[in-house]
C-alpha cells in the first residue's frame, strides 16, 4: 500500500533515459528564461509608467494645467521630436526648468 503523500510534495519524475532528462531540463531552461525576460520587460514598463506619471504631475503643477493636458503635451512633445516619451518624461523631472520643446508645444496649444 502507498504512503500518502504530503501536500506541496514534489513527485519525482522517472525518465527512461539521459536524454529525455537533457531535453526536459533543456525545455525547462527555456521556459525559465522567457520568464526572466517578460519580468524584465514588465519591470521596465513599470518603471517607465512611474516617471511618466512623476513627470505628468510637475508638469501639471509647473504650467498650471490639468494632469490629462500635461500627458497630451508629453506626449505631443516626444512624438514631433521623436522621442522616447520616458526619456522625455525623466527630463522634465530631472531639470528645474521645463524643456524648450515642451513649451513650444504648450504655446501652440495656447494658440488655438
Amino acid at each position: 500500500m502507498d504512503e500518502p503523500r504530503e501536500s506541496g510534495a514534489i513527485e519525482a519524475i522517472e525518465f527512461g533515459s539521459l536524454e529525455e532528462a537533457s531535453v526536459a531540463l533543456a525545455r525547462l531552461f527555456k521556459v525559465n528564461e522567457a520568464n526572466y525576460v517578460k519580468t524584465a520587460q514588465l519591470q521596465r514598463a513599470l518603471d517607465s509608467r512611474i516617471v511618466i506619471e512623476q513627470a505628468k504631475g510637475v508638469l501639471a503643477e509647473r504650467l498650471g494645467v490639468g494632469v490629462e493636458d500635461a500627458f497630451e503635451l508629453l506626449r505631443t512633445t516626444a512624438r514631433s521630436n521623436r522621442l522616447r516619451l520616458r526619456d522625455l518624461a525623466h527630463e522634465v523631472i530631472a531639470a528645474e526648468e521645463t524643456p524648450a520643446e515642451i513649451l513650444a508645444v504648450a504655446g501652440r496649444h495656447r494658440a488655438h
